[in-house]
């Protein structure tokens, strides 16, 4: 007797899934109001899985629900900024030390050509295509150290700062400087160099940070 294969998406994760994309791409903005009846009718679905979807997302903190002003997008303030990025350093300087022993070939052939997506992105001033492969380059190193759980953490952690890549780059000075410094990162894992290599992820991440700071102290948003 054949068995179809069962389908294990609930209608709520399918709601999740396409509103968490419209939200990482900014389609839904910062603050930007989730009104179930509108989801539900746009979507031609009840209101029911919607409401559920929008819980899921909450569980995520990409949104927030609240009494009578019901589901928000939500909006990551400059502490919000600055603590996701000091997690992601420790994150991603763990991962690194990992990492590194444990890359192949295979993994610097991958990041290398990661690398000149970048490069390829930022020749055409394509901020999406670069934000693309500039995620896809940590999220590999991440995935080569091998421990499951800093992966889950990390990928949470992606999830919610993923939608301010714009914000992040102008704080990190353009394409250019990106580029050099992952320049200098996929050099120390290229030698094997596993501390010159935390040292040149440390510096990348902070960057960013430090010009927040910089404008905080110059009174500019």
């Amino acid at each position: 007797m054949a068995v179809r294969p069962f389908q294990n998406v609930t209608l709520s994760q399918q709601v999740r899934d396409h509103l968490r994309r419209e939200i990482l791409s900014n389609r839904l903005a910062p603050g930007a109001h989730l009104h179930e009846e509108v989801i539900a009718s746009e979507l031609g679905i009840s209101r029911a899985p919607v409401r559920e979807a929008l819980r899921l997302l909450a569980a995520e903190d990409l949104v927030t629900i609240a009494p009578r002003r019901g589901a928000v997008v939500r909006e990551l303030s400059a502490d919000d900024f600055r603590a996701a990025y000091q997690v992601r350093e420790a994150l991603e300087t763990l991962a690194v030390r990992l990492a590194v022993p444990r890359m192949g070939d295979d993994d610097h052939v991958a990041l290398r050509e990661l690398y000149q997506r970048m490069s390829d992105a930022a020749a055409h001033a394509d901020a999406e295509r670069f934000g693309e492969a500039d995620a896809a380059f940590h999220i590999h190193i991440v995935e080569r150290s091998g421990n499951k759980r800093l992966i889950e953490i990390y990928k949470h952690l992606k999830n919610q700062i993923r939608q301010y890549r714009r914000w992040s780059m102008a704080l990190r000075g353009g394409f250019e400087r990106s580029l050099v410094e992952h320049a200098a990162i996929l050099g120390a894992i290229d030698a094997g160099d596993v501390e010159t290599a935390v040292q040149r992820l440390a510096e990348h991440l902070r960057a960013p940070q430090v010009r927040l700071e910089a404008n905080a102290r110059e009174g500019r948003a």
